[in-house]
């Protein structure tokens, strides 16, 4: 399992990615889950991947290896799509492609064919968009009433997005905030953990603002994690006692 969220703001684009996979509780290892196909001036493209990991890691070869094409001589590759949108669409035919491969014989060891994707950027000329890409091959996108979507163990994770995500808050509160819901999530669910990779893109730049791996032993992550628990026993000593019997 893994927890990861993107959050699509006025200023720009947060996302940020647990690294912790595990195949049982003695099977437990880091992989990076947050790709970037960056070139700056062209294109920003953030991929998060949660579910299966290998077929994850078999999306990720084929989008820059290429897939054949009927319009072109030459393989498609995540390189050469002209918009966001497309991106998506690509990504989600990559995925069918190796369920095409792998899928059967995945459901035939009782083995579930459980992949999704984030898929954030932009392209030179296109808008900024954030869409979720499901094990089908199809996606949602973000959007100014839900402008955060995330995958993997999320749950935990999600009530504070609730509450506090808006289209138009700050990009630095807008990746504190994805933070804060990071570490709920961490203090709920074993099989979500450190380090932690997080990206930052402001519209229009074409190259990414940040791109950092937060370690287990993060001055700035423990002091969030202790400013947040005692602001939440602070909130609840500052409420009245329920009035009932």
């Amino acid at each position: 399992m893994t927890y990861c969220v993107g959050i699509l703001v006025d200023e720009g684009l947060v996302m940020i990615a647990d690294t912790r996979t595990n195949a049982g509780v003695d099977n437990i290892a880091t992989y990076r889950k947050l790709h970037l196909f960056e070139r700056p001036g062209e294109r920003f493209v953030a991929l998060a991947s949660a579910g299966n990991l290998a077929a994850s890691q078999a999306v990720l070869s084929l989008l820059t290896e290429g897939l054949d094409s009927d319009d072109a001589d030459d393989p498609e590759t995540i390189w050469s799509q002209p918009s966001m949108f497309k991106t998506a669409q690509f990504v989600g035919r990559a995925i069918r492609e190796v369920y095409r491969f792998d899928g059967k014989a995945l459901e035939q060891q009782q083995s579930s064919w459980d992949i999704t994707f984030l898929v954030g950027g932009q392209v030179k000329g296109g808008q900024l968009r954030l869409f979720m890409v499901y094990s089908a091959g199809n996606f949602i996108e973000a959007t100014l009433d839900t402008p955060y979507l995330q995958i993997g163990e999320h749950k935990y994770g999600k009530p504070i997005l609730d509450r506090a995500i808006r289209h138009d808050i700050d990009l630095q509160d807008a990746l504190k905030l994805g933070l804060v819901s990071m570490d709920s999530t961490m203090r709920s669910n074993l099989s979500v953990g450190m380090p932690l990779d997080i990206v930052l893109y402001r519209r229009d730049a074409l190259k990414s603002e940040l791109t950092h791996r937060i370690e287990p032993s993060d001055a700035y992550f423990h002091d969030l994690q202790d400013r947040w628990s005692n602001a939440l026993k602070a909130a609840h000593k500052a409420i009245p006692r329920p009035p009932y019997g």
